[in-house]
């Protein structure tokens, strides 16, 4: 299912076989400030699609997944994830509950195994999941510009975070939360996929610029916004991401792996954490998801998305020891790389102070190149 925005001028896939959506469409740094600064459109049509109607939907998702499910409400949505019975993450679903049917949006090349999964737990229960990544495509409006797009277009723009509001012709408009560092806004649209092309004309019409997904992937970096298997791997517990606030409801009766998230909450200490590198830029190729990270002789974490960024190099996310110094000296492959000094605890000030002057060394590397 290639998205028609590929035949697009200057349109490049992203770099994988399977590659169904663009890159970016010839200028991946101007597309960048594009969504920081104005309304960029991005082709997210290869991420997955799930529908969930019947009677029951509501609470026997409730049972299945981190998130308290059971009120949920008309025109709303939510974060949700399905553990493994240890507690490691299988699957972050955005959801939106509409019109009586509950839709969910995972990652590419995920939706299938996820539907199989909800397809084994239906039992007797009034539910009755459906993969449709054929029939929908989901698009994001992106920059403090998007809502004047939106308005100008005709379309509705929800005012709140998780907030729905219905499409006439079918699908809907979903506020996220911004990305970059914070005013990026962030507008998901699910639309008939056959209509993709024509509802996408229908935004640059009214003002916004045609961006590939290098672009969005670097803001939500800036942001660390995790991706389910990009940015975790199979050990991933949601005590270690942005989740447990986002996606998992601390107070709900018991879902499978909850054992696990409790137990880490109370301690208080999950084995890993997020953070954001900054690496030294020096390769023309950015290292790949699940590169070591490494410090003297020994690995101390594994990194996720590497981006470049317009305005602060290259960066990543990165899961590494708890234990590891704010301001440890690392590698990733060749590349030196720096944690961002906001991922220290305030606390300690001496330490910010140091992980500042790391991550300037690492800078001025790629700068002095």
């Amino acid at each position: 299912m290639t998205s028609p925005l590929l035949q697009h001028p200057g349109a490049v896939a992203l770099d994988h076989e399977d590659a169904t959506v663009a890159a970016h469409y010839g200028e991946p740094l101007p597309e960048q400030r594009w969504l920081a600064e104005g309304a960029g459109l991005v082709d997210r049509s290869d991420r997955d699609v799930l529908v969930v109607p019947g009677a029951d939907r509501l609470s026997w998702l409730h049972s299945l997944t981190s998130q308290h499910l059971e009120r949920l409400g008309d025109a709303t949505g939510s974060e949700a994830l399905v553990l493994s019975p240890q507690g490691h993450v299988e699957h972050h679903v955005v959801l939106t509950e509409l019109d009586g049917t509950t839709w969910g949006d995972v990652e590419p090349g995920t939706g299938a195994a996820l539907v199989t999964f909800l397809q084994r737990m239906r039992f007797m229960l009034r539910v009755d999941p459906a993969l449709v990544t054929d029939a929908w495509a989901l698009l994001s409006l992106v920059g403090p510009r998007g809502d004047e797009v939106l308005t100008t277009a005709g379309w509705p723009v929800p005012a709140q975070p998780y907030a729905v509001a219905p499409l006439d012709g079918g699908g809907w408009v979903r506020r996220m939360p911004a990305i970059g560092d914070g005013t990026a806004a962030v507008v998901d649209l699910l639309v008939p996929r056959a209509e993709l092309a024509a509802r996408s004309q229908q935004l640059l019409d009214a003002g916004a610029v045609l961006a590939g997904v290098d672009a969005y992937e670097a803001l939500r970096v800036e942001a660390r916004r995790p991706r389910a298997g990009v940015d975790s791997d199979h050990r991933t517990i949601p005590n270690e991401l942005e989740w447990l606030q986002t996606a998992v409801h601390l107070e709900k009766g018991c879902y499978r792996g909850q054992e696990t998230v409790a137990r880490v909450h109370n301690l208080g200490r999950p084995p890993r954490r997020l953070v954001l590198l900054h690496l030294d830029g020096m390769a023309e190729t950015l290292p790949r998801p699940g590169t070591p990270v490494t410090s003297g002789t020994r690995e101390v974490g594994r990194l996720g998305t590497a981006v470049r960024h317009h305005e602060l190099g290259v960066i990543a996310l990165a899961l590494v020891k708890q234990s590891l110094a704010p301001d440890a000296a690392l590698k990733v492959g060749e590349a030196a790389a720096a944690i961002d000094p906001d991922d220290t605890p305030a606390t300690l000030d001496d330490t910010r102070a140091a992980a500042r002057d790391r991550v300037r060394a690492v800078r001025s590397a790629t700068i002095g190149r």
